[in-house]
């Protein structure tokens, strides 16, 4: 699970994210509104702490263009700010749930855990898009049309649904790499290229119109084929 902090008070970035990691979690920082609005819109991550009280863009306005963009990552407010119209104002903003400052550690970590579970339990067992589906309990590719299906490998699993997530649209080598092995790792863009080759055979096997298309100097989109 990958988790992004934006908090701009150094020490408070530091322990949290050092707390975050200690749980296991990929964790990583923007310190200010501008780029934390960046990160978000990505879809890399899984889960966003985010502080009201930031540079070049506070909080609400950060949460604001996050869901008029249709990016629905969950989102924990973070602020000193005790005010009830302040609670009120940032949940109306589309975040789901709110921590004034200070806070104990065990209800920051329980309150994450409740937005990824509520998050998980929102979707539904199987993504879906043009006529093949991937089913997440098993990780298993089908094709509606023909009704052969396979298992996927677990990069090949989160390479697809990232794929289909975002389906339709071109996404780099960079994002692919980063959503897929993460910001500390020394992946190169071949890995990306290898695990792209994976897919596409698998796609083929199950005899699938939709397919993966690569977008010269850009990276790859999910398409139907016309054929």
């Amino acid at each position: 699970m990958k988790i992004l902090v934006v908090e701009d008070e150094i020490r408070m970035a530091q322990a949290l994210c050092e707390l975050l990691k200690l749980e296991g979690y990929e964790v990583d920082h923007c310190d200010n509104g501008a780029d934390g609005l960046h990160a978000i819109n990505s879809g890399l991550f899984d889960a966003v702490i985010l502080d009201v009280m930031l540079p070049l863009k506070n909080g609400f306005d950060v949460m604001k263009e996050v869901r008029r963009n249709g990016i629905q990552t969950p989102v924990l407010m973070l602020t000193a700010k005790s005010e009830l119209d302040d609670k009120v104002n940032g949940l109306d903003c589309g975040a789901d749930d709110y921590l004034t400052k200070p806070f104990m550690t065990k209800e920051l970590l329980a309150r994450i855990r409740a937005l990824l579970r509520r998050n998980a339990n929102a979707s539904d067992d199987a993504i879906a898009f043009g006529d093949i589906a991937l089913e997440k309990s098993t990780a298993m590719l089908r094709c509606k049309d023909t009704g052969r299906e396979i298992r996927l490998s677990e990069k090949e699993y989160r390479l697809m649904e990232y794929m289909l997530v975002n389906g339709g649209q071109i996404l780099s080598r960079e994002q692919l790499a980063l959503k897929i092995w993460g910001y500390d790792c020394e992946a190169e863009y071949n890995n990306v290229e290898v695990y792209m080759s994976f897919v596409r055979k698998k796609l083929a096997y199950v005899g699938a119109r939709t397919e993966i298309k690569a977008v010269r100097g850009i990276g790859y989109e999910l398409r139907i084929s016309n054929v």
